[in-house]
C-alpha cells in the first residue's frame, strides 16, 4: 500500500501542480481580493522554483559529497537502480541517471570493488515484467565483466526494499563491510540513512550529482524552466525521507 500510495500521490508534491492549481482559483474565484491572493502566490512559487540560484544553493547543502575511501579494494559496491527504463517494446534503455552504472563499472574494473551487487526489480506500477538488475546484469556481461563478480537483487521496488534485499545478498554471498553505496548525490542521503538503519554497513559514493558542483555565474539569477523540472526530484527526496522516517 505504501508503496502504490507513493507513486499515485507524488504529482501534488511537485511546484508546477501548486503553480496550476492557484492559476485556476485565480481564474474562477468571483472576489477579486482572493483572485489577487491566488495569483500571486502562483507567480511566488514560479519564482522560487524557477531559480537556478536557489536551486544551486539548495543542492549544495542537500547532496551528500564523497568520503575518502580508506582502503584500497572493497568487497562490494551495491549500486542502486533507477537508471534504467524499458520502452513499449519491453527493452531496457539507460536513462539519465546512467552515471551509477558507469561508476559502478569502473569500481569494479579498477579493483576498488571485487564484486557488484546491481539491487533494483521494478519500480513501476503497470510493468512489472521488466527487471532492472536482470537486465543491468546483461549490460555488465557486453563488456566482459565476469559472471561471478555481479550479484543482482531483483525483487525491490524502492529503496526501502533495496536495503532490506541487499543485507541479504550479501550474508549469503558473505562478503565483509564496509561496502561502497553508489547511487545519485541527490538521492544519497535518504539511502545512507535506510540501509544503516538495516545494519548495513556503507560508505557514501555519489555520483550524478544535477546541480550545485559549479561557480556561481549571473545568469543564475535569471529564472529558467530547468529548474522547475530538477526541483521535482529534490522535493520527492525530502518527502521520501521524512515519510520513511515516520514510517
Amino acid at each position: 500500500m505504501f508503496f502504490v500510495l507513493s507513486k499515485l500521490l507524488l504529482i501534488f508534491i511537485f511546484p508546477f501542480t501548486w503553480i496550476l492549481i492557484f492559476l485556476l482559483a485565480a481564474a474562477f474565484l468571483r472576489k477579486p481580493k482572493l483572485k489577487r491572493r491566488f495569483f500571486f502566490a502562483a507567480l511566488i512559487i514560479l519564482l522560487i522554483f524557477s531559480s537556478p540560484f536557489l536551486l544551486n544553493q539548495f543542492a549544495r547543502l542537500w547532496d551528500v559529497q564523497p568520503e575518502p575511501l580508506k582502503k584500497k579494494s572493497y568487497s562490494c559496491a551495491i549500486v542502486l537502480g533507477g537508471f534504467s527504463s524499458v520502452d513499449g517494446n519491453g527493452k531496457g534503455y539507460f536513462n539519465p541517471a546512467a552515471d551509477r552504472f558507469i561508476e559502478g563499472l569502473k569500481l569494479i574494473s579498477t579493483g576498488k570493488a571485487t564484486h557488484l551487487l546491481i539491487t533494483g526489480g521494478s519500480g513501476s506500477l503497470l510493468n512489472q515484467r521488466f527487471k532492472e538488475s536482470v537486465w543491468v546484469k546483461t549490460q555488465l556481461e557486453l563488456v566482459n565483466v565476469p559472471d561471478s563478480c555481479i550479484i543482482i537483487e531483483d525483487q525491490s521496488r524502492n529503496t526501502f526494499e533495496n536495503a532490506i534485499f541487499s543485507k541479504r545478498e550479501l550474508d549469503k554471498h558473505q562478503l565483509s563491510p564496509p561496502y561502497l553505496l553508489v547511487t545519485s548525490a541527490f538521492h544519497m542521503r535518504r539511502s545512507l540513512r535506510i540501509f544503516r538503519k538495516h545494519q548495513v554497513d556503507v560508505i557514501p559514493y555519489p555520483c550524478n550529482f544535477l546541480e550545485g558542483r559549479g561557480n556561481f555565474m549571473a545568469s543564475d539569477l535569471i529564472p529558467s524552466a530547468d529548474p522547475l523540472s530538477t526541483w521535482n526530484i529534490y522535493i520527492k527526496e525530502v518527502v521520501g525521507s521524512v515519510a520513511y522516517y515516520f514510517k
